[in-house]
């Protein structure tokens, strides 16, 4: 028994020798392999190999080395990386190749100078680039996943065409959620001619997609004020075509026709306006008499004001302010001029994320409102040195001054969340003291004399669809409350609605 016990350690003794010098053999081996550079002295080899054993668990631990030997051609780390950059480069090249629908900045010939035509040869349209329209196309497509309302009125009443013989023209953001609703205005029988009403907000995948399909779009991102209106002005006149209903957002394209084509007004069977800025100027003209025309306004019904205004701009808000500046809300210091529903919405998101915020407000109910939250009500006046972040969503005017501007700390972010461009003074930093740079997309320092800066976003105008995007199913609710205003004027009998601004009916 013992003789057999010595016989077997000597075997494990001597089995583990041999795996030991076979290893012996392996980092030897492995060494002169390193570099490809490096040369091989095949005495040595020859000699390595002739000292090891001929036994099989040997044999494959030759066959493992070789193996590695396979796999260090393989790139190293910094080759690995360089493999990987030039597989990503070259796939980024071909993704922006076949869809590059960013700002088109490599393109800075203006879409007016262009002569385009889509596949059915219609070039009655003016957009950035039709060659963007299949990629447009997938953006609408996605969006009308979540528009569940507006699709649900679409198949409901595609059959019977209430907008039979309708002649929109519409002037509203243009994007894949707006588009679910021109071409739902269609398919109930609408003829279409649309452009923007912001300069920044326009998708141009989406214009150039409404092209394609037929639908007559003037609007592309970074318009010039001259352009704004003459998109605005080819959808109205234009030859054989003449609109008897108005979908606007703002009041530009109502006042507009009022000022240029007062007979093409005269002839409007209806106004549907969505924003608070529109609404107040359609009730001037109602005031002193000049309009002739019923208006609805969609601003004021239940379902924009406490489902767009307020759950929309709570998202939405820091979206747009996270895309321009990167800025860490946690203990900012952050003023929200107005607190309607724009403001509750702003507000709530803001103190979630940490901010200090102050509250500014004319009105006492909202006032109260804002207190009972828990916000600190003060004039702007107050904490125009302290804060961090200046945010206007009132729809009035001048409500951050020149003066204000002045007595801002240097790195304050002033942003508009309201409808019309002039709540901020932005006019008044246009003079040769101050220097303007520009940053990134949408996003300016004005510098001052003596190097303080300001940071000013989409130059005054509005924050988030001007600087990122805002959710798909809060504006179906409110383009589902655009088309029924529409179908309502249009079709009511003479006589329901005269020439006054009303609420779109409860039962609606």
């Amino acid at each position: 028994m013992s003789e057999t016990a010595g016989e077997a350690k000597a075997e494990v003794k001597q089995a583990s020798k041999e795996v030991k010098e076979s290893e012996n053999v392996a980092e030897k081996y492995s060494a002169m392999t390193v570099s490809k550079n490096s040369e091989i002295n095949m005495g040595e080899l020859s000699s390595a190999f002739s000292a090891v054993p001929t036994h099989k668990p040997v044999k494959k631990q030759i066959q493992f080395v070789e193996e590695k030997q396979e796999f260090s051609r393989f790139p190293t780390k910094t080759g690995r990386r360089s493999l990987s950059r030039s597989i990503s480069q070259s796939s980024t090249d071909s993704y922006s190749s076949a869809a590059s629908y960013t700002d088109s900045s490599d393109d800075e010939t203006s879409p007016r100078d262009k002569t385009q035509v889509n596949s059915k040869g219609s070039s009655d349209f003016c957009v950035k680039n039709i060659k963007q329209a299949e990629f447009g196309r997938r953006e609408i497509e996605i969006a009308e996943q979540d528009m569940s309302a507006l699709i649900s009125l679409r198949k409901r009443a595609q059959s019977e065409k209430p907008l039979a013989g309708a002649k929109i023209v519409g002037c509203t953001h243009i994007t894949a959620q707006t588009a679910v609703l021109i071409e739902t205005l269609v398919a109930l029988g609408a003829q279409c001619r649309w452009t923007a009403c912001n300069i920044y907000s326009t998708q141009n995948e989406v214009a150039a997609a409404l092209a394609e399909r037929g639908v007559a779009v003037f609007a592309w991102k970074g318009e010039s004020e001259d352009d704004f209106w003459w998109c605005i002005d080819c959808c109205v006149n234009t030859e054989g075509w003449q609109p008897n209903m108005i979908l606007d957002d703002g009041g530009d394209l109502t006042h507009w026709v009022y000022k240029k084509y007062p007979n093409v007004f005269k002839k409007i069977r209806g106004i549907v306006e969505e924003s608070v800025t529109g609404v107040h100027r359609l009730y001037q003209l109602s005031k002193a008499g000049k309009l002739c025309v019923p208006a609805m306004n969609v601003n004021d019904s239940v379902t924009k004001q406490k489902f767009d205004n307020l759950y929309c701009c709570r998202e939405s808000i820091l979206d747009g302010l996270k895309r321009t500046t990167d800025v860490m809300f946690g203990g900012k210091q952050v003023v929200v001029c107005g607190y309607g529903e724009v403001g509750k919405g702003c507000s709530a998101a803001l103190k979630a994320l940490g901010a200090v915020v102050y509250v500014t407000e004319i009105d006492p109910i909202c006032a109260l409102q804002a207190c009972m939250d828990g916000f600190r009500v003060v004039k702007l006046n107050e904490v125009i040195r302290l804060v961090d972040v200046i945010i206007t969503c009132t729809g009035n005017k001048n409500v951050v001054t020149r003066d204000q501007l002045d007595r801002m700390k240097n790195g304050c972010i002033v942003c508009n969340m309201g409808h019309s461009n002039t709540e901020i003074d932005v006019a008044s930093l246009r003079t040769p003291e101050l220097t303007w740079e520009r940053v990134r997309s949408q996003v300016d320092h004005v510098i001052w004399p003596d190097g303080k800066r300001v940071i000013l976003l989409a130059e005054g105008r509005l924050l988030n669809l001007s600087c990122s995007t805002v959710p798909t199913f809060v504006l179906s609710i409110t383009a589902t409350t655009q088309a029924l205003a529409l179908i309502e004027l249009y079709n009511a009998p003479d006589g329901r609605y005269k020439q006054d601004v009303y609420l779109l009916p409860k039962k609606m």
